[in-house]
């Protein structure tokens, strides 16, 4: 998978409305800024297209699929009409099903429930907790981080060649790394999947947002992805592909919705007929304005012109490694290497500085929203660290205080809603910050790095 800003001039391309966007916050020095939320691997900022559009149907809502009243029919075909056009957003092929869930996490849980009980899984150690975490009750196989793509292809295929016994087997890998940004050979990985008989499902929780996602173009099974990173409001995920699996499973939550019939038998037992479609795995009154707002962003992405959005954020994620690379003492990490694609997603580390510190910095002194710590992939920064897998270490959690190293990262990251003065801002202070420190002090207060409100604390 590649990204091409050929015949698209970026400049044409201006940044999407965001909810958030003229939000002032106090900074330890005195005064205050316009914040700038460089933090989208963890939540994208609402789209004010899907806020509006949610604005407008929130008076209507009513229970889906229960009612005979005005307002629950038109909420049922809302909701029906969101899962055609995430059906479309994605490239599903017709006989693929869209179920709705709470997130990635979620999504991927409840394949894990749906599995065969003899599947092997395959998966990186390079992945997201998300999509390295739920497979615990299956047989898996969790493979070493590879260098190049190509490594990466040919790692899976020695893996699924050499499985014992020769069974159904499933492939779990991201889209784009939730540390790094870089994109993976999704598509040759998944040729490598079906050549030995295994199916494969996409984590696109970071490609999604940043990056058209065509199942069928990629011939991936399943693909997972949330809401809340793709500029819709939380509490939405979606779980699109196959449905054969999911059908023959049970019920992932059992409830009403995911039941066609129920009676009562003879002996005193119930009977239980479940939906094949979707709802099989919808219990429940669903989260029908969650649903709502990731079509709603769907429709924006596309009526924006995803190919103009990708292209304005490659031109920002260029300004942004070169402007981290006049910085000697700045270590940008990669698996892949500098000439790698990537999305807008670049974690890195700063000598002689612990990174929760530094993190702290840029939002006290700045209004710089990022992120620090292990990013819910701690197998995967430790190896970029060069430490140990296997040392301890908490997400988000220092190691060290104030100027002591740590085994942390710091992560900037960003997107459609990006204005091009919060990444002038963020390489001002990161050149700042380094040549000349920080201004004030700082302490370490319930796991995180604060600053000191005492007296003289100003340095």
């Amino acid at each position: 998978m590649t990204v091409s800003t050929a015949a698209i001039d970026p400049s044409v391309c201006a940044p999407l409305p965001v909810l958030g966007q003229d939000v002032t916050v106090p900074l330890v020095t005195g005064g205050e800024v316009t914040y700038a939320a460089l933090d989208y691997a963890a939540s994208a900022p609402a789209l004010q297209r899907v806020w509006d559009d949610v604005a407008a149907y929130a008076p209507y809502y009513g229970s889906v699929h229960r009612g005979a009243g005005y307002l629950s029919q038109l909420s049922t075909d809302l909701f029906e009409n969101s899962r055609r056009t995430v059906a479309e957003f994605l490239g599903c092929r017709a006989e693929d099903q869209v179920v709705f869930t709470r997130s990635t996490t979620d999504s991927l849980n409840l394949l894990a429930a749906a599995i065969p009980a003899d599947c092997q899984v395959f998966v990186y150690e390079t992945e997201h907790h998300a999509s390295l975490l739920p497979w615990r009750d299956a047989q898996v196989t969790y493979l070493n981080a590879p260098r190049t793509p190509g490594q990466a292809v040919e790692t899976l295929e020695r893996a699924l060649a050499d499985r014992d016994p020769y069974g159904p087997a499933l492939v779990c890998v991201t889209g784009a790394s939730n540390v790094t940004g870089e994109l993976w050979p999704v598509k040759e990985l998944a040729a490598a999947a079906h050549a030995h008989g295994a199916r494969i499902v996409l984590d696109a929780a970071q490609l999604a947002p940043h990056h058209p996602v065509d199942i069928a173009e990629l011939d991936v099974d399943w693909v997972a992805f949330s809401g809340h990173k793709l500029y819709a409001p939380f509490g939405s995920g979606v779980l699109a592909g196959r449905a054969d699996w999911l059908q023959a499973a049970e019920p992932y939550l059992a409830g009403g919705g995911a039941s066609r019939k129920v009676a009562r038998r003879a002996d005193g037992g119930v009977d239980v007929d479940w939906h094949t479609t979707a709802a099989r795995h919808e219990a429940g009154s669903p989260n029908v304005i969650g649903v709502y707002s990731i079509a709603s962003a769907c429709k924006a992405l596309t009526e924006a012109g995803f190919d103009s959005l990708v292209a304005r954020e490659q031109e920002l994620v260029s300004r942004v490694r070169a402007g981290l690379a006049e910085v000697p003492e700045v270590q940008v990490l990669s698996l892949f290497g500098d000439d790698a694609p990537r999305v807008g997603v670049i974690s890195f580390v700063v000598r002689g500085w612990n990174s929760s510190h530094f993190a702290a910095a840029l939002s006290a002194e700045y209004g710089i929203g990022v992120r620090d710590g292990l990013f819910c992939a701690h197998p995967l920064v430790r190896t970029l660290l060069g430490s140990d897998p296997q040392d301890p270490g908490e997400c988000g959690a220092p190691e060290a205080e104030p100027g002591e190293r740590s085994l942390n990262a710091i992560r900037v990251s960003f997107g459609a809603g990006t204005p091009d003065e919060h990444i002038d801002r963020f390489l001002r202070a990161v050149t700042e910050l380094v040549r000349e420190g920080a201004q004030w002090k700082y302490r370490t207060e319930d796991g995180r790095c604060v600053p000191d409100r005492g007296e003289a604390a100003q340095i």
